[in-house]
This record gives structure tokens, sequence and C-alpha cells, in this order.
């Protein structure tokens, strides 16, 4: 249900969409304020999964489920486009890669978070853990 009191947009799941580097960038760019271009092909070939939440034929949310080839699986790029937040599409894109992820074999699911991000993925059934992160490439790193 919305937290704003506005109804939810019609939109679908699809697992396994495969979806143009056209559309994934267009998603990015107004998700994450990501103007670089990028192919997604080779990342999602070797996913475990990934889900598209689509309004009408316009991809609105992504997640992207990698694995270690066993028991771990986890979200990567969970997001949902600015027009469209704030109205359960994440939650429902998270709790379906869950979903997803077990049901293909995964034992774990992990997930890392910025602090403002806790009580959403405790909300989509997540326990705070503590993690460590080594920044490997240059780029700025996460606020501590």
């Amino acid at each position: 249900m919305a937290s704003n009191n506005k109804p939810a947009p019609p939109f679908r799941l699809l697992i396994d969409p495969f979806p143009s580097n056209a559309a994934l960038n267009e998603l990015w760019r107004a998700a994450w304020d990501d103007a670089e271009e990028r192919d997604f092909s080779p990342v999602l070939q070797r996913s475990l999964a990934h889900i598209g939440a689509y309004c009408g034929e316009r991809i609105i949310g992504f997640v992207n489920i990698a694995w270690d080839g066993g028991r771990h699986a986890f979200l990567l790029d969970p997001c949902v486009h600015p027009d469209f937040r704030r109205q359960g599409i994440g939650t429902v894109l998270v709790r379906e890669a869950a979903r997803c992820a077990s049901e293909r074999g995964a034992h774990w699911l992990h997930v890392d978070f910025e602090p403002h991000l806790e009580r959403f993925y405790a909300g989509c059934g997540f326990l705070a853990t503590k993690a460590g992160l080594i920044r490997l490439g240059g780029g700025k790193a996460p606020a501590a």
C-alpha cells in the first residue's frame, strides 16, 4: 500500500527480463543520478536473477541478485525511479528478490545499505549486521 495515500501505479514484476542498456541507463540516470553509460549485459548474464518493475513497457524499478554459486546471494543496485518512490514498489522488489533467491537455492541473502535505509531493509526482513568494506578503485568512498 502506498505510504503517501496515493494509489500505487499499476506495475508488474518480471524475473530475468534482460532490459536493454538504454532502458537501464535511463533508470540509473534518474535513480542514482549517474550519467555514465554502461553495458549491463555481462553482469546480468552472471546473476542468480534480476527483477524489473514495469509500468506499461517502462522499467521503473530494478534489483540484481548476485551470488557466489552456492548458498550466498547478494542484493545489488536496488532502485526505483524517483517518480514512483514511496509507493511500496521497492519493498515488493526486495521481497520478490528474496523469494526468487531462495527458490534458486540460496540460503542467505545479503545487502549493504546506508544508515538511512536501515528501517526500509528491516521492514523487508533483513537483520542489521556488521560488515567490512574496502574501496578498490577511484571515486568517493561511502560515509562511515
